[in-house]
This record gives structure tokens, C-alpha cells and sequence, in this order.
């Protein structure tokens, strides 16, 4: 949510690196920088996937280069693993050692831990922003669905909240969806959700599918 605010006044730093578990969670928040490139006017956006494989030499040769069709930048870089490597390390710590202008540099992971952690990130941290995203404790997942139903103007009860977690059992995808459908079915302010709501609307579904 914090990022999410930030992404949404701006300005951008140079660099952004979002990773971690919850590959719904780093998505969104990667989104919501996207959004805000477009929103500054970033009219040039190269996506670059960071595999085993991947040529660090196509990033710095990339940002060294001028862009022909706009001012503004936005590098892509996708990083599976969480891990940059020696090469990729020493390309990030050189470009935020140095951000070239009007270039933001988005990275996104799926995978993170205090092992990931080096001189590289601790360069983002120095420069831009680093958001390492970490799985939710079950006893956070109500604050969390609570939040995403205000987004489509609903609330609900404690009671209705704790239904909905052993619904999804942990699974964000899973609860993001149940969310979606409940701003569906019943449309921004209704009355405050209670457990009896969700099992009339169990009742509708199970009805359809049969």
C-alpha cells in the first residue's frame, strides 16, 4: 500500500526494484510504477528478461545508448531468480552509481530472501526504492482483503473477513478473485458484508454451476 501511494504522486526514482513470494503482490505494485511511467511521460519502454543466460552487456549498452523516439525511459528487467549474479550485480551498482537521465530502471523478482541481499540492492536502496515483498501471515490476510474490498467501496464484518480467509485457504490469487467477484455481485456500496451474505452468494453459485 505504501508503494502504491508513492507510485501514485510521483516523481519516480531512477531505480525500482520489487521482489519476493507473492508473485500477485509484486505484479500489482510493478504495475502501479508502469502506470506511473506512462503518467510522466515515459514513452519508451524496453522489457529485458534476466535469465541464466541473459547478456548484461544488452542493459548497459541499452541505457548508454539515446533514444530516438523519446525522452523518457523505462527499463523492464525481469529477474526470475532474485539473483542479478557477479555480472549483473556490477551492472546495477554502475548504473545507480551513475543513473543516466530521464532512464528508470523497473526490476521485478520472484524469489527473495536475506540470502538474495548484497551490494546491489543495498546500491537500490541508496538510489531508488527497494520493496522486497514478503508472504502474508494468515492473520494478516483480513487487513488485506479488508483493503482490496474498500477499493471497489465495500466492507465488511470480522466475522465475513475470517470466512473468506479459510475460503482461500492462503492463496492471494484465490482471494483476489473472490474479492473481484463480491464488487460484481453486489456493486459499490452495498451494506456491510456479513457471513449470511457470503452464503446466499455460495448458495446463487453453486445454483449456476449446477
Amino acid at each position: 500500500e505504501l508503494l502504491l501511494r508513492r507510485a501514485a504522486t510521483g516523481p519516480l526514482p531512477p531505480v525500482v526494484l520489487i521482489t519476493g513470494n507473492e508473485p500477485l503482490v509484486v505484479q500489482e505494485c510493478a504495475d502501479a510504477i508502469r502506470a506511473r511511467a506512462r503518467a510522466e511521460a515515459y514513452g519508451e519502454r524496453e522489457v529485458l528478461d534476466a535469465d541464466a543466460s541473459f547478456d548484461w552487456n544488452r542493459l548497459t549498452q541499452g541505457l548508454a545508448s539515446l533514444s530516438l523516439f523519446a525522452t523518457r525511459r523505462l527499463f523492464d528487467l525481469r529477474l526470475p531468480s532474485g539473483k542479478p549474479g557477479k555480472e549483473g550485480s556490477e551492472a546495477i551498482r554502475d548504473y545507480c552509481a551513475n543513473p543516466p537521465p530521464d532512464t528508470v530502471l523497473l526490476i521485478t523478482g520472484l524469489d527473495w530472501s536475506r540470502q538474495h541481499a548484497g551490494k546491489w540492492s543495498e546500491a537500490i536502496s541508496a538510489t531508488g526504492w527497494f520493496v522486497p515483498v514478503w508472504p502474508l501471515k494468515l492473520q494478516e490476510l483480513p487487513d488485506w482483503l479488508a483493503v482490496r474490498l474498500r477499493r471497489h467501496g465495500l466492507t465488511a464484518q470480522p466475522e465475513a473477513l475470517e470466512r473468506l480467509v479459510e475460503r482461500v485457504e492462503g492463496n492471494l490469487l484465490a482471494a483476489a478473485q473472490e474479492v473481484d467477484k463480491l464488487g460484481l455481485l453486489l456493486g459499490a456500496n452495498a451494506p456491510l458484508i456479513d457471513v449470511d451474505t457470503l452464503e446466499r452468494i455460495e448458495i446463487i453459485r453453486d445454483l449456476r454451476l449446477g
